[in-house]
C-alpha cells in the first residue's frame, strides 16, 4: 500500500515524536509515513531530550507523550512552546489521562491526539495543528466532558450554552468548523470567504465566549452540544 498523499509538490510536516516507549514511537512513525506527507525528523525518549531536539530541528509539530521519565510531556510542551515559537505542539493522550488536558492547555498544546485511535483522525489532527489550528479528538473531548460529570457538568454546558447564544449564526458556523479541528484556510473554503475574514471571525468567537485559544473554544462547542 502507497502513500495516502503522494503529490511530490506538498511541503512535508516536519514532526517531532517524543514517547519512552519504542513501540508506540515506532506505531506512530507508521501511521505517518503513510500519509505521505509527514516526515520524522527527530524521536525522543523523555521530556528533556524532546526539548532538545526540538530546539535543534525547529519542528513544524511536536507530538509528545504525556507520561515520560526525567520530564513529563506537560512540562516538555510548556518548554517548546515558549523557546520553540515555530513548532506547535500536540499531546499524545489516553483515557486515563484527561485530567492533564487543562493543564496542556494552560502550556500552549493545541493538539490532543488518542493514541489507540482512529490513524486517519492521527493525521489529520497532525495536520490541523501544523496549518496552525487546533485539534481535539472528538473521542478524548466527549470522554472528558463525560469524565467531569455531576452537577458540576451540568452547570458547565448551561454556560456552554449561554456563551454559544451570543454568537451570530455565522459565527457558530464557524466554530463548528473550528471545532471539527479545520484551519483557516479550510475554514474559509468551507464557507466561501476569504481568509482574512476568516480570522476575524474567529478572534470574535474567541472574544465572544471568553476563551484563549481555539481548543478551549472546541471544548465549549462540545459543552453546548453543537457538535455531534
Amino acid at each position: 500500500m502507497g502513500p495516502l498523499n503522494d503529490d511530490p509538490e506538498k511541503q512535508r510536516i516536519r514532526v517531532l515524536l517524543a514517547d519512552d516507549e519504542a513501540m508506540i514511537r515506532a506505531g506512530v512513525g507508521a501511521i505517518l509515513a503513510a500519509g505521505g506527507d509527514f516526515e520524522v525528523v527527530a524521536e525522543a525518549a523523555d521530556g528533556r531530550e524532546a526539548i532538545a531536539l526540538a530546539r535543534a530541528h525547529r519542528p513544524d509539530v511536536a507530538l509528545l507523550d504525556i507520561r515520560m521519565p526525567r520530564l513529563d510531556g506537560l512540562a516538555a510542551a510548556e518548554e517548546i512552546t515558549a523557546t520553540v515559537p515555530g513548532t506547535a505542539v500536540a499531546m499524545l493522550t489516553t483515557f486515563s489521562e484527561d485530567a492533564y488536558v487543562a493543564r496542556a492547555l494552560g502550556g500552549g498544546a493545541t493538539g490532543f491526539l488518542l493514541k489507540s485511535g482512529d490513524p486517519h483522525e492521527l493525521m489529520a489532527g497532525v495536520r490541523a495543528v501544523a496549518d496552525g489550528a487546533a485539534f481535539l479528538s472528538p473521542k478524548v473531548a466527549r470522554h472528558v466532558i463525560d469524565g467531569m460529570g455531576g452537577a458540576g457538568r451540568l452547570a458547565r454546558e448551561a454556560s456552554a450554552r449561554e456563551r454559544v447564544a451570543r454568537l451570530t449564526p455565522r459565527e457558530r458556523e464557524v466554530l463548528s468548523l473550528v471545532g471539527g479541528g479545520l484551519s483557516n484556510p479550510e475554514i474559509a473554503g468551507r464557507l466561501h470567504l476569504v481568509e482574512g475574514t476568516v480570522k476575524a471571525y474567529v478572534s470574535a468567537v474567541l472574544d465572544r465566549l471568553e476563551v484563549k485559544n481555539r481548543v478551549q473554544a472546541a471544548i465549549v462547542a462540545y459543552e453546548a452540544g453543537l457538535l455531534a
